[in-house]
């Protein structure tokens, strides 16, 4: 399979730094490298920046790769939205992750929050306090400016509707080439997929594996069966079918054994690709196009 077939030069396979612990992000990073990933998906929502950092520079050292050999994502979060926070939340991240540039630079959600410290603001009943005062369009235009600097390569969006998609894409100087979408054969997210293709635009499939959740994908009766066929591991069957689309995705192997699974991905046989296809099941594991809030999300303390 190819590891790369777009036109940002995005590596097919993607390595998710959402990690909840400090030190298996670490081990975990360095394990996906040498397994052979070259696309390193991060965030500053994931409170490990610092951590996805000291892996890269030390497995980059060890393996003798260089810096343009790999491909960095980052995401701005909701409390960062407002046109004065942008650069300053970019720079932060590009300090913790210790790096001189991204490659590509994601508006984490379409959802502004109240501007500050707290990542999740919420009011005395619980409610997330959400900035009304600033439009996604304000700040896709600050995010314009980050590649006019040099400072990043690639902007993008992630989840969003077809429809946000859709309207920053037409009034955007600067158009998006990266969207991160929840995407499985339970939620193929076949329209905006099209669209993306039309547009030129990478596809990022996160949760192919449907966020590992049992019973759920990687126990589905169809996935199952073909795994079986094709001498294949049930999450190599959905990971080879999400590249088979035409997407990029996203995995996050914790051990160094899934490491080498995971990115041992080949297409279906045809036959094997259209039954997945034929899947009927519709189900989204994160509700966060609807809120801004993540549902799976790393809590450091």
């Amino acid at each position: 399979m190819e590891t790369i077939n777009n036109k940002i030069g995005m590596p097919v396979l993607g390595f998710g730094t959402l990690i909840p612990d400090p030190v298996l992000t670490v081990s975990a990073t360095i394990d996906a490298l040498e397994a052979g990933f070259r696309h390193f998906d991060c965030a500053e929502r994931y409170q490990n920046e610092r951590e996805v950092g000291k892996a890269l520079r030390e497995g980059l050292a060890t393996a003798g790769i260089k810096r343009e050999e790999i491909f960095v994502t980052g995401k701005l979060w909701n409390t960062n939205h407002r046109p004065d926070r942008v650069e300053a939340a970019f720079e932060a991240s590009l300090e913790r992750l210790g790096l001189d540039y991204m490659d590509a630079y994601l508006i984490h959600t379409p959802f502004a929050f109240q501007p500050g410290d707290d990542q999740d603001p919420r009011d005395e009943n619980g409610h997330t306090i959400y900035d009304h005062e600033i439009t996604l369009s304000d700040t896709w235009r600050t995010m314009e400016n980050l590649v006019d600097d040099g400072k990043v390569r690639h902007i993008g969006l992630s989840d969003v509707s077809l429809e946000i998609l859709s309207s920053i894409y037409q009034s955007a100087r600067i158009k998006p080439t990266v969207v991160q979408i929840e995407s499985h054969p339970y939620l193929p997210e076949t329209e905006l997929l099209n669209f993306c293709k039309e547009n030129d635009i990478v596809f990022l499939a996160f949760a192919p594996l449907g966020h590992g959740i049992r019973p759920g994908l990687l126990e589905d009766p169809t996935i199952l069966k073909i795994a079986v066929r094709i001498g294949k591991t049930p999450a190599q069957v959905l990971l080879g079918w999400a590249a088979q689309r035409g997407t990029a995705l996203l995995t996050t192997p914790k051990t160094k054994a899934r490491a080498q699974e995971n990115f041992d991905v080949d297409f279906l046989p045809q036959d094997a690709f259209d039954e997945i296809n034929s899947i009927q099941i519709r189900q989204r594991y994160n509700q966060v196009v609807k809120t801004g809030v993540p549902g799976f999300i790393a809590r450091v303390d």
